[in-house]
């Protein structure tokens, strides 16, 4: 249970004006593919609650003729996800593939010297790899831009996996949090088992994102919005949420540890007078 403060907050997040939010995304999608000339969008679809609002407001921004849903379950995907997935595919009128991807998970284990399954993390981060590969072949043949999933809580904490879910050419939600995403999606008929379905990215057996993190959603959007939303320092953000300096510090803490992964790589800068011999 959250103190009153931080409920206080949390009921402002979500208080959205939805045809604003609705008009400005999808009119975003839509200026995306019509710039780069692109024939439609292709999403992968994991049956959380990101995934699913995203899809959404691609249908409603490209229709269902113009948007490719990709489900790529691996051995231990829970059977409920990929049941979710079909299910908001089907609602949506959308094609769709289902691609197993544990055999191209396991030819890396069988492939890599010194691979170690018991490496969480290094074992884990392979699958969004995998799919995002797999996204951007049918991206490559299909002249499609890969629509993202990721939402602000995730971008700005780094909670995501670079070169995985992370690379994608468009984030339409990127401007939401979780929990703002979720009443988005009540709002728009997302099916609710998804909406309150806890977010996790399936990384391994039981990974759910909020024990990962130690921390509820709730919690971290709140300290988020008042960190860069209102621009508050950490003993203002304190004082308004009346949470613990602790954990105002916590979630500062994954943003700056994340930095990279919302940046280009780094180059070294060489002086032009210098680097030429004359």
């Amino acid at each position: 249970m959250i103190e009153q403060p931080c409920q206080d907050v949390l009921n402002k997040l979500i208080k959205l004006d939805y045809d604003y939010v609705v008009d400005k995304i999808t009119s975003f999608i839509r200026g995306c593919v019509e710039e780069s000339r692109a024939a439609g969008a292709v999403i992968g679809l994991s049956g959380g609650i990101d995934s699913s609002v995203t899809a959404f407001l691609t249908v409603k921004a490209l229709g269902p003729s113009r948007v490719l849903g990709l489900i790529m379950p691996y051995a231990t995907t829970p059977r409920e996800d990929v049941e979710d997935a079909l299910e908001v595919a089907r609602t949506l009128g959308i094609s769709y593939r289902i691609i197993d991807i544990s055999e191209i998970r396991n030819s890396f284990a069988k492939t890599i010297p010194d691979f170690d399954e018991s490496n969480r993390v290094a074992c884990g981060n392979l699958l969004p790899r995998i799919r995002m590969t797999i996204l951007y072949y049918y991206a490559n043949k299909n002249n499609l831009l890969v629509v993202g999933t990721g939402d602000k809580s995730e971008l700005l904490i780094g909670y995501f996996t670079k070169y995985g879910d992370g690379g994608v050419d468009i984030l339409p939600i990127g401007c939401l949090y979780k929990t703002q995403v979720r009443a988005l999606g009540k709002h728009l008929g997302v099916p609710d088992r998804v909406v309150r379905k806890p977010s996790s990215p399936r990384l391994w057996p039981g990974h759910l994102a909020e024990e990962e993190l130690q921390l509820k959603y709730d919690l971290i959007d709140c300290v988020l919005y008042c960190l860069f939303d209102l621009r508050l320092n950490i003993d203002e953000t304190v004082r308004m949420l009346g949470v613990s300096r602790e954990v105002v510090c916590r979630v500062l803490e994954l943003h700056e540890r994340s930095r990279h992964k919302r940046s280009l790589p780094p180059v070294p800068c060489l002086d032009p007078d210098k680097m030429y011999k004359s």
